[in-house]
């Protein structure tokens, strides 16, 4: 089971890197947090990066791109639900799994401040990319300037992600403190109290979580709400059917070679060997479900993209917004429906 999921995974990344000039895949999902003992077992000596954040601009942050999507996210009420809600166990269970994964350094963990990087982001991308072992290159960091290459297009087409980033053209400040207008003090009160002051302090924010306080009027306390926490973890586990470890960290001797596994991940197998034709087939339907999942974003994404453009064509807006979102609409129609019809023989 383990070879076989290693070899599922290097196949979709390493289709990912077939058609581009990368020689290296950065895998982002908030979500990560649900299967760290897995990825420990299949990758013990991949880099990790953790990106962290003030937790009220995250919550903020979901409740920002819920009501673009029109998305539900209704914290007062669902926070504190006895109901299964994926969107909750994120903000709480999630935020707890990486503190405790990355509770100690490690030399294969990257801890990076999301406030560093967007007020000093030449300065953290060339620190970053010292862990990665790759080498800086000038003006890297204005990921606005390479819209047009086929790796950034394969990114925007595939529709995950922040639905903003599209929007700027290097990493901005404006969402540092965005939680204090986009939140309701009810709503930081709640949320402080369900995840404890300790956390704050423990990642860095106490001076955030002391404004919360002046704000609310509230000092909270120390721990957090631990039945809320259980709670919503036995509920994870109940509909995942996943195994977790208590206060799981980051396993602490790392010493295999995934560059070994790349080059070998395939030979573990003979070509006709029923196992492997059976993940095969499995990588192939996750490549076709992946494209049509892309598809389906992106017509999200053209019809968002369409709106502000009608917005902008006013008669005291100038072509230069037009042009801007043309190019945006092209370059996912192109991607992806040249993509889907590589993948399915022509079909579009």
């Amino acid at each position: 089971m383990e070879q076989a999921s290693r070899s599922y995974a290097l196949e979709i990344y390493n289709g990912l890197l077939q058609g581009t000039t990368a020689d290296m895949l950065i895998d982002k999902s908030p979500r990560y947090y649900t299967v760290l003992e897995f990825i420990d077992l299949l990758f013990p000596a991949a880099r990790r990066l953790w990106l962290i954040r003030n937790p009220l601009a995250i919550v903020a942050s979901f409740k920002k791109v819920n009501q673009l999507r029109n998305g539900r996210f209704q914290l007062l009420e669902e926070l504190g639900s006895p109901h299964f809600n994926m969107k909750m166990t994120d903000i709480t269970v999630g935020l707890f799994r990486y503190a405790h994964y990355f509770a100690k350094p490690h030399p294969l963990a990257y801890p990076l401040r999301y406030e560093q990087l967007v007020s000093n982001p030449t300065m953290e991308i060339e620190k970053l990319c010292g862990f990665l072992g790759i080498k800086y290159e000038l003006g890297m960091e204005k990921y606005g300037n390479f819209a047009d290459t086929p790796k950034s297009s394969l990114f925007y087409s595939m529709g995950a992600g922040d639905p903003f980033v599209g929007e700027h053209e290097q990493a901005h400040q404006d969402s540092v403190h965005s939680w204090q207008h986009l939140l309701s003090k009810t709503e930081i009160e709640l949320y402080c109290r369900s995840i404890g002051s300790r956390m704050f302090r423990q990642l860095g924010y106490a001076e955030e979580l002391e404004q919360a306080e002046q704000m609310t009027g509230v000092r909270f306390e120390d721990e957090p709400d631990i039945e809320l926490l259980s709670r919503r973890t036995q509920q994870f586990l109940q509909q995942s059917g996943f195994e977790w470890k208590a206060a799981y960290r980051m396993l602490e001797e790392q010493d295999a070679d995934n560059r070994e596994l790349v080059i070998n991940a395939t030979r573990h197998a003979a070509p006709q060997d029923p196992a492997r034709m059976h993940v095969d087939q499995i990588v192939n339907d996750r490549r076709i479900q992946s494209l049509e999942n892309r598809l389906a974003h992106s017509y999200e994404e053209r019809n968002r993209l369409i709106a502000q453009l009608q917005s902008y064509q006013r008669p005291n807006q100038g072509l230069r917004y037009r042009s801007l979102f043309a190019r945006k609409l092209g370059r996912l129609a192109s991607v992806v429906l040249s993509s889907i019809g590589k993948e399915k023989g022509g079909r579009t």
